[in-house]
């Protein structure tokens, strides 16, 4: 079975999920596609949404009280875009990361981070092999999106050495563009990505990504398929970079 690591299921916490039932709905839909394990997490984002511990574990509460018996396991994590709040937590290595909420002493082994899309922020990888020396295993978000990655594998490559890079499967249907749909493509062909996610927002989204999951099996197989979203997730909550 596979393992989400990106996702926006809980409700009212940012721009994914509206309501519970729409929180449901998804959860139902990625059970459905074969997920057994599903990580949410919202959005850190200085001056759009940096929602509190607080709120994140009430919002979890709520959904997994409604949520039926054979629906997958929710998890959480955080979405952390790259900003002055997520520089300063990495000063005191108090990144939100992926926990399970029910052991609460677990500490995170990994994270999931953003970029601003046009603008990369300068010494990227030296910041990451930072992190990455002294704590949790950086998961870059979608790197089919940042425009000034595109096109420059050595790049790609160089990032990967510190970070596991996680496409977006909507982006492999085409849901975000052209360009970045054929450089999900690409990382994905390549070999440079070490795993795929949903970043489900709503229900409608589970199209787009049942058809990025039809395409990875068509184009590499079953076993990268199993690779991309189930071993090499699993990996990666372990702290470990996937080969």
């Amino acid at each position: 079975m596979f393992t989400d690591l990106h996702s926006h299921v809980l409700p009212a916490i940012d721009d994914g999920a509206r309501a519970l039932a729409d929180s449901l709905a998804m959860l139902d839909l990625l059970r459905q596609l074969g997920f057994s394990v599903v990580h949410a997490t919202p959005h850190q984002k200085v001056g759009f949404f940096v929602p509190t511990r607080e709120a994140i574990d009430q919002a979890h509460r709520a959904v997994t009280a409604a949520q039926s018996a054979d629906g997958p396991v929710l998890r959480l994590g955080a979405e952390n875009m790259w900003d002055e709040l997520f520089l300063e937590r990495s000063q005191s290595q108090k990144i939100p990361g992926y926990r399970d909420p029910i052991v609460e002493s677990e500490t995170p082994k990994a994270f999931l981070f953003e970029l601003p899309v046009a603008l990369l922020p300068p010494k990227i990888e030296e910041r990451l092999f930072a992190i990455r020396r002294n704590g949790p295993l950086p998961v870059m978000a979608h790197p089919e999106r940042y425009t000034g990655l595109w096109n420059d594998r050595p790049r790609y490559e160089r990032l990967g050495q510190h970070a596991a890079l996680m496409v977006d499967l909507a982006a492999l249907d085409g849901a975000h563009g052209a360009k970045e749909c054929k450089t999900a493509r690409w990382l994905v062909e390549e070999g440079l990505a070490h795993a795929a996610a949903s970043d489900l927002h709503q229900p409608a989204d589970a199209r787009a990504v049942a058809s990025g999951i039809a395409w990875i099996r068509k184009r590499k197989g079953d076993t990268a398929v199993t690779q991309l979203l189930g071993d090499g997730p699993r990996q990666i909550l372990n702290g470990e970079l996937p080969i």
